[in-house]
């Protein structure tokens, strides 16, 4: 569970801009990090073409439900609250060289 919450605040945070992507690489297959960097510079073009800096986010993990549906497999949602609405982390961890890497991840 502590992987899962310092995943998802990684990911928030390297959404909004104050995080570098590139230090999540090590936790995440090079299909979903290439997924969550293309999002990322997006996410920092929008913001460039508004004028807006970017900004710690301001969410909190309100819970997280995960299961094991095989042995090296954990699927997880992380339910985050913000001050706006609340989104949800699904996330798929897998067990890959005796340590856990992110194989899917969506921002819901």
């Amino acid at each position: 569970e502590p992987l899962l919450r310092n995943l998802t605040q990684g990911v928030l945070e390297g959404l909004s801009g104050v995080r570098n992507v590139h230090q999540l690489a090590r936790w995440m297959t090079e299909d979903a990090f290439r997924s969550l960097a293309t999002r990322a510079a997006l996410a920092a073009r929008a913001r460039s073409a508004r004028g807006v800096t970017a900004a710690r986010p301001v969410h909190a993990i309100r819970s997280v439900h995960h299961t094991i549906p095989a042995d090296d497999v954990v699927e997880a949602v992380v339910v985050i609250g913000g001050p706006a609405r609340t989104r949800a982390v699904a996330i798929r961890l897998e067990g890959m060289d005796h340590r856990w890497r992110a194989s899917s991840l969506a921002l819901l």
